[in-house]
């Protein structure tokens, strides 16, 4: 009985929402803003068409670069623009 209670708290195993993006710009201090691209199938014609939004990921050791594949993580809002945190740098740019 005691293993259901300590599965049923709020801050236990939560899931951490993560996605692969391309850094576009690096230009602010301990920012990167990343691109997120997805595939999204038109409803009548049925073709897959690629769809992108643009975030804002902390950075604290100023490693990204333009160009880099990066893994970013969701976390809490760390400025008015900022809540996702980079996790690892996937591949370098060329």
């Amino acid at each position: 009985m005691s293993d259901v209670e300590q599965k049923a708290t709020p801050t236990a195993d939560k899931v951490q929402r993560s996605q692969v993006g391309r850094v576009v710009s690096d230009k602010m201090d301990k920012t990167v803003t990343v691109r997120l691209e997805r595939l999204v199938k038109h409803p009548l014609y049925g073709k897959y068409i690629r769809r992108s939004s643009k975030v804002h990921a902390h950075d604290e050791t100023n490693d990204c670069k333009q160009g880099d594949t990066v893994r970013i993580a969701e976390t809490r809002p760390t400025s008015k623009s900022k809540a996702w945190q980079v996790i690892e740098v996937v591949e370098r740019a060329q």
